[in-house]
């Protein structure tokens, strides 16, 4: 029989968790990049964003890595903004202000589960970039804010994908795939 505590603990991560599907992602907000649409991307579907691109990129390339490991860091890499905000670089934090609220709200979320401590210890690996599925999980997660400033550029709600292109282009050095990836959703319109 499965224990109580066991549901309880559950829902619990669950309930919170899936807060993320209400929060809108601030960046694309009229403090930040003001994209003028009726409703922007929530954090939510941006992970699931991510995850797609994963599994499209998987089916394509050989990536030579973990592919569960790549898959449950990028399912949990926002988990912290369901109880904090969504900070950008231009919200006035600090990088490390920024992570440490970001790790405090990643402990309170996970709270009790079984396996909170290879979930947070999954975070801080994508958190300091120095596995291959900690640098492809990084990537794929700008990548996928990338690919998502274009479809804003390209269905006329902004005009900023070549500011970002400038701003991004170099957090991809020496990586031939996602420098080739960023050069084709510059020259090619994301509306199908």
């Amino acid at each position: 029989m499965v224990h109580e505590e066991k549901l309880q603990e559950t829902m619990r991560f669950y309930l919170l968790a899936t807060r993320l599907k209400y929060k809108i992602r601030s960046g694309w907000d009229e403090k930040h990049w003001n994209v003028q649409k009726e409703r922007l991307e929530s954090v939510a579907e941006h992970v699931y964003g991510a995850l797609i691109f994963l599994m499209g990129l998987h089916s394509e390339i050989n990536l030579d890595v973990d592919l569960f490991k790549v898959l449950k860091m990028l399912t949990l890499h926002e988990i912290g903004e369901a109880i904090i905000p969504d900070y950008t670089p231009y919200d006035n934090i600090t990088p490390e202000e920024k992570q440490e609220i970001e790790h405090q709200a990643m402990e309170e979320v996970l709270g009790d589960l079984a396996r909170k401590e290879e979930y947070f210890s999954l975070l801080l690996e994508f958190d300091e970039q120095k596995t291959k599925e900690a640098i492809l999980a990084f990537y794929i997660d700008k990548m996928e804010a990338d690919i998502q400033c274009k479809v804003y550029q390209d269905m006329g709600c902004h005009h900023s994908f070549d500011s970002w292109y400038e701003v991004d282009k170099p957090l991809y050095k020496g990586d031939e795939l996602f420098l080739a990836f960023l050069e084709y959703i510059k020259n090619h319109s994301t509306l199908i």
